[in-house]
């Protein structure tokens, strides 16, 4: 209880400081850069990321490999805003980003959903920026196309492009998302997709169809890159909750074998 209210009252609103995270922000992007430097990385379909450096579009990336895109993009000098949450970890987040060119759209399908989507739709229309996102964030569930993308590219009339990416030399990180993080002098593949327009007349019943076929063609692209690492299967519909869940429960099944 104590190490909870520690958290709670004194660790969290520490970390959530401006300077703090700008001290956390500052070198971890600087380690992305000397490990994508280490590393070998193929990009497939680059063509794509030059056709689109000065119009823009909306780019989906799972939660869970969001670390190289913001290298490779950068690289290609594509002009675009972030999207991600007002909670800490969102604002750490949003600092990285922008130490890659990225600006910040502050907002979550939870939170603030209406005034995110009309603040990136002013980045689309007005600054010529492209949308990255993380279809399936902040808390899940994992693999679920949400619809805040598609309502994008609807109503600012720029398609989907699907990124993802895997490494020969990878950690997974105990988390919801199977966060993989690449390790130094890795082989990796990045994979540009097609882009996919939504009709701005499309209706309900269409816009679902379209949401499952974008999904599905997300899910593929990363089950396919990680069958060439023959990585682990990442979990699809885990949510942030549904894990913390199952971490206790595996916490207590070993307190109860130990005690036997």
């Amino acid at each position: 209880m104590a190490r909870s209210k520690f958290r709670k009252y004194v660790l969290d609103p520490f970390l959530g400081l401006d300077i703090v995270q700008w001290c956390f922000a500052i070198p971890l992007a600087l380690l992305m850069w000397l490990v994508f430097l280490t590393c070998c990385t193929h990009v497939r379909n680059k063509h794509i990321l030059k056709e689109y450096r000065k119009k823009p579009a909306v780019f989906v990336v799972w939660h869970g490999r969001s670390m190289l895109p913001s290298v490779v993009m950068a690289l290609y000098r594509i002009r675009s805003c972030a999207v991600t949450s007002r909670n800490k970890d969102g604002r750490l987040m949003a600092k990285i980003q922008h130490m890659f060119g990225a600006r910040a759209v502050f907002g979550s399908t939870s939170s603030g959903a209406v005034s995110v989507l009309r603040a990136g739709l002013r980045m689309v229309r007005d600054k010529g920026r492209s949308i990255v996102m993380c279809p399936d964030g902040p808390s899940g569930p994992s693999l679920r196309l949400q619809d805040g993308a598609m309502y994008y590219a609807k109503m600012a009339n720029v398609p989907i492009i699907p990124v993802c990416f895997s490494s020969s030399k990878s950690w997974f990180q105990k988390r919801w998302d199977r966060y993989l993080v690449t390790l130094p002098f890795s082989k990796n593949i990045m994979d540009i997709g097609e882009p996919i327009f939504i009709k701005s007349k499309i209706k309900t019943e269409g816009f679902e169809q379209e949401r499952q076929k974008i999904e599905k063609i997300c899910i593929k692209q990363l089950r396919d890159l990680d069958a060439v690492f023959n990585l682990m299967q990442v979990e699809e519909g885990m949510t942030a909750t549904e894990f913390k869940h199952r971490v206790a429960e595996a916490k207590k099944l070993q307190k109860q074998i130990a005690k036997q």
